[in-house]
């Protein structure tokens, strides 16, 4: 049980990194001797300590065979950081709890084999899935070479995305458009398409200044930070005149072939192959994976949206319901195909509901 007390505070903190750590996962460390927790640590930032070296830190002398509960596996080998397992050792630290293994083929069970070889008691598993919940998206890149995917969309209670004019602003509540900024800054990268861009011209960036300070004070967020804005743009509609392309943050325009413009530095031009005439969406998560972006928050119309839903390339739906009917002349949520049995629709279960002033939120899951 205690083990169990003690792993629950570790992946507490851990999440305190879920704003800043991209593209490395979020970890959380306690370190305690005697009953009482001396030391304490998590992964603040990419290229700055990982949580291990924080607790240990803050322990000083009174690691010395003390017992540290870790939310994943520490590295043995040197990236941007020297190696955990060599600082624990250091340390005198005599036994480590680990929730997971980290699925980084660079660690991958080597840092355990390393802390056994050198001495060091290790147990693993202890609240395994807790701890891989909290980096969805560093797992599953780890292990199928593509990002954790939240396809966004809004509606009205009668299943529309906007009016026939194509207004759609606003059919949610500012509550759950603030909702939103909390999800676009835990993201890596926002992905978009250019139709998207130039009916809406919407930024797709993080508005720092609608969040809570006040409850986000201890994750240490940087205001400059956005996540990369990812626009499909297979028919080169978007220019360097553009007022979204002269917005500060990284963008990849995601396209078949270059143009001949000038663009700015932030700026890049990403080829995708075709498939059925549209962009290879396969191919566009694997290029994101090897990009190291773990998580992506998709913005899109109906068309985009549908090609997702079709080709069950998401893990997460939100969909933000707004009190509001607008009519059967009015856009659809989604463009699917003409199903003639029930059984072959497309088919989700709900993981979370929550009330957002006067909308409601609603994430699901695809059915394996």
């Amino acid at each position: 049980m205690k083990d169990i007390f003690y792993m629950k505070k570790a992946i507490e903190i851990a999440k305190l990194g879920k704003f800043t750590t991209y593209p490395n996962p979020n970890v959380g460390c306690i370190i305690v001797k005697n009953s009482k927790i001396v030391g304490k640590g998590w992964h603040k930032k990419y290229g700055k300590h990982h949580a291990e070296i924080y607790a240990i830190n803050m322990a000083k002398e009174h690691a010395r065979g003390s017992t540290a509960y870790v939310t994943l596996e520490p590295c043995c080998h040197y990236g941007n950081t020297p190696p955990c397992c060599k600082a624990i050792f250091l340390a005198g630290i005599s036994k480590v709890v680990i929730a997971t293994k980290d699925p980084n083929p660079k660690v991958n069970g080597s840092g355990i084999l390393w802390l056994k070889k050198n001495g060091i008691s290790v147990k693993e598993g202890v609240l395994e899935n807790e701890a891989k919940c909290i980096n969805k998206g560093f797992f599953k890149r780890m292990q199928q070479g593509i990002p954790w995917i939240r396809l966004k969309l809004a509606m009205s209670i009668d299943g529309r995305s906007s009016l026939q004019n194509g207004k759609s602003k606003w059919i949610t509540c500012k509550k759950s458009r603030i909702d939103v900024q909390y999800f676009r800054a835990k993201s890596d990268a926002i992905l978009s398409t250019s139709n998207t861009i130039l009916k809406d011209n919407p930024s797709l960036n993080v508005r720092y200044n609608e969040l809570n300070y006040k409850k986000l004070k201890s994750y240490n967020i940087d205001k400059k930070r956005q996540p990369v804005r990812i626009i499909i743009d297979s028919k080169n509609k978007l220019t360097p005149f553009n007022k979204f392309i002269n917005t500060k943050g990284k963008i990849f325009l995601i396209r078949v072939k270059y143009d001949n413009f000038i663009w700015p530095k932030h700026v890049r031009q990403l080829l995708i192959p075709f498939s059925k005439k549209r962009i290879n969406l396969n191919h566009l998560f694997l290029t994101l994976g090897k990009l190291k972006i773990n998580n992506v928050w998709i913005e899109s119309g109906p068309t985009l949206s549908g090609s997702l839903l079709k080709m069950k390339l998401f893990d997460e739906l939100i969909i933000y319901i707004a009190p509001k009917l607008f009519g059967h002349y009015s856009k659809p949520l989604c463009f699917l195909e003409k199903y003639s049995e029930i059984s072959k629709t497309p088919k989700f279960f709900f993981s979370n509901i929550q009330k957002i002033d006067s909308d409601i939120r609603i994430t699901l899951k695809k059915k394996q």
